[in-house]
């Protein structure tokens, strides 16, 4: 699932035991480029390819590797990104989306016999054949509610309950159902502290508006006001605590879009959108179904992530993506919602038939029915040579204790030597150089990237800031085929090891431990967190790729 990181913000905020302040970890003001990192508030422009050294800022030392790799050849290499849609008609991307030069555009065939018909820049995997897109799905947690109560709690289920070999099943629904009712009642009590928030915000703008004489106030205007009414101070102090974080009226309209998207759509018991794919669910060794739209309604996380690994870097417009000889393979497999095992094996297999040398994967999810089938597709990459490089997750908690799928780690029980989980790190050089909503683990993480305050590209032409895990695995991506492209000899285990080899360390850093509720956060080093103790870094990969392509 593709979790914004404001989500994890608004559940922070409303419990009730959590200070305000501690609920979003950035502010807003800005600070200079050669700034200490340690005392920035606001991320500097372009602060995920800028330095540590050079530019106080604990970026990938983008810049820094094309100035070492400055005059050499390069070969272009595609990055499949498996998520939500792209938007392949941004300025920003267009020139670099993936082109399936074996296919003739709108004639309705299968010109290069792959499965797939008039595939030019990619495929859906959750669209149907008569145009029809799915946006939101249901969540796993759902899913597998549904699926187990029908069967232990529909005609004949009392005497499943009681059947031996039924046991583990049972327990498993017993703890499902227990699950998803618990994420129910707090997502409603969310939504209702939500809804006291946003007329507690609307309240006192109407209030200031009449104070100030003013239709539009700035933070200035606040500071400067002085009243000894009541009602006004409060007003007041509750528009600082909103500006301190971060929260604005499209704060607030992506908050009523996310309560009630995930009420409506993601809990709801009855919603199955499957239909509008058409293809026979059960069967995962089902792969040609789907359309060649690869936008769909839901594009902005999947353009956001595109972006960060190979916006136009010679366009003078908007972003520069980290990869700058690179083709984006667009693969639409993340509706609003869980994505399904299915469609993320099909997805994989796609990507790897058609030549993709990196996949990002920038979801995930907490329950995987299919393993088996997504493990398959995870073994069939490995085989042929393809780095993946999977987001950990935004729940700031610990994924070598709490499962999180797709995973590095197969039913077997053995990890596949091409995989990279990355965690989100921020610009700041400080205790704060992890996200706070970043998933860690000393064993399942194996390194950091930026996925704090990124600008990158939106549909429409647009650019916006978002935080996530699923930033900083494009970030990872990016470097991955910079690797590719000036040393093409290096296999995919070799890109693993160099990224990880390579990794900035930041010797004796005390930094937060991610998921802090209230209070003082427990100091860790990065060591703690993730197997590298280390962030990405572009330019030490490159030096160390070149110093391998010499023996």
């Amino acid at each position: 699932m593709i979790k914004s990181t404001y989500i994890l913000a608004f559940g922070l905020l409303f419990n009730p035991f959590i200070k305000p302040e501690a609920a979003l970890a950035r502010t807003t003001f800005t600070g200079g480029k050669t700034t200490p990192a340690d005392t920035l508030a606001k991320a500097p422009a372009n602060w995920f390819n800028l330095d540590p050294q050079e530019n106080q800022v604990m970026g990938v030392s983008t810049e820094k590797a094309y100035e070492y790799l400055k005059n050499r050849p390069s070969k272009t290499v595609v990055v499949a990104v498996i998520d939500s849609g792209i938007d392949i008609a941004h300025e920003d991307l267009k020139d670099k989306i993936w082109r399936n030069e074996k296919e003739i555009p709108g004639n309705g065939q299968d010109d290069d016999k792959n499965g797939y018909v008039d595939d030019i820049h990619g495929w859906n995997f959750i669209g149907g054949k008569d145009g029809r897109n799915v946006e939101h799905d249901t969540q796993e947690l759902t899913r597998l509610y549904v699926q187990l109560r029908d069967k232990f709690e529909g005609p004949g289920g009392a005497k499943l309950q009681k059947k031996r070999k039924e046991k583990e099943n049972f327990a498993l629904y017993q703890k499902i159902k227990a699950d998803y009712e618990k994420e129910l009642k707090e997502t409603q009590d969310q939504y209702s502290q939500f809804q006291q928030l946003q007329g507690a915000y609307e309240n006192a703008t109407a209030i200031l508006k009449n104070q100030l004489n003013k239709e539009d106030f700035t933070l200035e205007d606040l500071q400067q006001l002085k009243s000894t009414n009541q009602q006004v101070n409060q007003a007041k102090a509750i528009m600082l605590f909103m500006a301190e974080n971060n929260f604005t009226k499209e704060t607030f309209t992506e908050g009523e879009d996310y309560f009630m998207n995930k009420l409506k759509y993601n809990l709801n018991l009855n919603y199955n959108p499957r239909d509008i794919v058409g293809d026979d669910y059960s069967n995962v060794k089902e792969k040609h179904y789907g359309n060649n739209d690869v936008t769909g309604a839901f594009a902005e996380h999947g353009t956001h992530v595109a972006g960060i690994i190979g916006a136009n870097r010679t366009n003078n417009l908007g972003i520069k993506g980290i990869a700058d000889n690179v083709r984006i393979m667009v693969v639409r497999a993340v509706p609003n919602g869980d994505e399904r095992d299915k469609d993320v094996a099909n997805a994989i297999y796609y990507a790897v038939d058609n030549g993709a040398q990196v996949i990002n994967m920038s979801f995930g999810k907490e329950y995987s029915p299919q393993k088996e089938a997504v493990d398959a597709a995870v073994k069939y990459a490995a085989d042929k040579g393809v780095v993946l490089v999977h987001a950990a997750g935004n729940d700031g908690k610990n994924i070598d204790q709490e499962k999180n799928y797709p995973s590095k780690v197969l039913a077997n029980g053995k990890a596949v030597n091409n995989w990279i989980e990355v965690g989100a790190s921020s610009f700041s050089g400080s205790g704060k150089l992890v996200g706070n909503f970043s998933n860690y683990g000393k064993k399942s993480v194996d390194v950091f990237a930026p996925g704090v305050d990124i600008n990158s590209t939106i549909p429409k032409q647009g650019y916006k800031e978002n935080s996530g895990t699923s930033m900083a695995a494009p970030v990872t991506s990016g470097v991955s085929a910079l690797l590719l492209s000036y040393f093409p000899n290096l296999k995919a285990e070799q890109v693993h090891d160099i990224i990880l080899q390579s990794a900035y360390k930041v010797q004796d850093l005390k930094v937060n431990k991610p998921g802090a509720e209230g209070g003082k956060a427990e100091q860790v080093t990065l060591g703690e967190l993730s197997v590298t103790g280390g962030v990405v870094n572009a330019y030490e990969a490159v030096k160390l790729a070149e110093s391998l392509s010499n023996k």
